[in-house]
């Protein structure tokens, strides 16, 4: 894969422009001058630009991605900053938050500053999330003053529930003094019993122990019963299960400030995908049951459910090679996430427009960030998408160093075609 510098003026011409704010389409061009916008719609061309035709293609603001690893520091084998932030372009996506369970974690303002000091290089915009707990045990609650100051955007232990009620209320009560969200994997871990996938009939004809649905809603409910009590501001990651968009729902009726995402693989693929004792499609959440993906649609139709991330967990063949028990969970995602959430939700009656929505406003509603797309003079953030592409996902689609991805043979509706972050490019070729 090669990202490419912008020229120093470039317009994008006769494109389709979809303002995710706006929620509206209309037919223009782009003039970006060293990395900035600096003409939107019908202008007149200066001489020395570089212009790419753009007729019957899609432009919009660039994508972002609530929940991913990057696995830098300490995992530099499976993933580091630079590979999934030249994948994440790849996929359309222009900012992403990176997950605080790497080795050490990301717990302390020096290991926050170390992050935003590791990714200045990179083609896009990395935010951190640091760790709720100390060393992400659960018990201590970290500087979050100091590592918001440093530059966190949100809370999380991620991969490791916070078990203990009283901490998690401390959390949520500190985290109201900032004003950013705090996000809690919702597993109740001895409901979850160690269990390979979701509980059901086919967990028992495939002989593989068991996660019920009720052990990630049980810990929803607790969460936000919590969250209404201390009016603290909380964020469901990976919603995987019917009971969850319900109790969502029900709790934002009554006000609770509570936001919500799903992954493309939980609306896309179901536990069928582990018919073959697939590993790439051992995930935590497991993949659920098609009245679970018809619920988490819904969600995303009426609002309980505010955006997709990708929550995109690279790893080692050697990893993913292991028995079906042994071998760790997760899947990539930033390549193939809007191909498989546009083919999954055009389907359900969905518009381009809802769609881009929760990959732009969405997101952004989440951490309070006001996004504007087009602004004359701000630096450019842009994804061209041919929405009538139709192409097989393989390898040579993956830019990581990871590859442990189950969407691997799918077709897909839809196509990122390039991706400008400032003065980086990436063009499909």
């Amino acid at each position: 894969m090669k990202i490419n510098k912008l020229p120093k003026k470039l317009n994008l011409k006769d494109v389709d422009i979809l303002d995710p704010l706006k929620e509206k389409v209309f037919k223009g061009s782009i003039l970006i001058v060293n990395g900035k916008i600096s003409e939107v719609g019908k202008f007149e061309q200066p001489s020395d630009v570089k212009s790419i035709d753009c007729n019957g293609l899609t432009l919009t603001h660039g994508f972002c991605d609530l929940h991913a690893h990057f696995r830098e520091p300490g995992g530099e084998d499976k993933e580091t900053l630079m590979s999934g932030s030249r994948a994440a372009l790849a996929g359309g996506f222009t900012r992403v938050c990176v997950m605080p369970n790497t080795s050490p974690p990301i717990d302390s303002p020096e290991s926050i500053s170390f992050i935003i000091q590791n990714s200045k290089d990179c083609p896009i915009h990395i935010h951190p999330i640091g760790a709720v707990t100390r060393g992400q045990k659960g018990k201590e609650i970290t500087e979050m003053g100091l590592m918001y100051q440093a530059g966190s955007v949100a809370f999380s232990d991620d991969g490791l529930p916070i078990q203990n009620g009283l901490v998690m209320r401390k959390a949520l009560e500190y985290s109201k003094m900032i004003d950013v969200p705090i996000i809690n994997h919702a597993e109740d871990v001895p409901l979850r019993n160690d269990g390979l996938m979701n509980e059901s009939s086919l967990s028992t004809k495939l002989g593989l122990d068991g996660n019920p649905d009720i052990s990630e809603s049980v810990m929803v409910f607790r969460d936000l019963e919590i969250a209404e009590y201390v009016k603290g501001r909380i964020h469901i990651p990976h919603v995987s299960t019917a009971k969850s968009v319900e109790i969502i729902k029900n709790y934002k009726s009554k006000g609770v400030n509570v936001t919500a995402e799903v992954t493309p693989h939980h609306i896309g693929l179901t536990e069928k995908s582990l018919i073959n004792f697939d590993t790439n499609a051992k995930v935590a959440p497991p993949l659920r049951t098609e009245n679970d993906c018809l619920a988490l649609i819904e969600g995303l139709r009426d609002g309980t459910i505010t955006c997709i991330a990708t929550d995109h967990a690279p790893h080692t063949i050697e990893e993913k090679e292991k028995d079906f028990k042994h071998a760790p969970c997760g899947m990539i995602g930033l390549e193939s996430a809007f191909a498989l959430t546009y083919t999954t939700l055009i389907k359900n009656d969905f518009t381009i427009e809802n769609i881009i929505g929760l990959f732009t406003s969405g997101p952004a509603s989440v951490l309070g960030w006001k996004i504007n797309p087009f602004e004359i003079g701000q630096k450019a953030e842009i994804v061209v998408i041919d929405l009538d592409a139709d192409w097989n996902f393989s390898k040579k689609d993956i830019f990581l160093k990871s590859k442990n991805s189950p969407m691997l043979g799918m077709n897909f509706k839809s196509q990122i075609i390039k991706t400008i972050c400032g003065k980086n490019i990436f063009e499909k070729k």
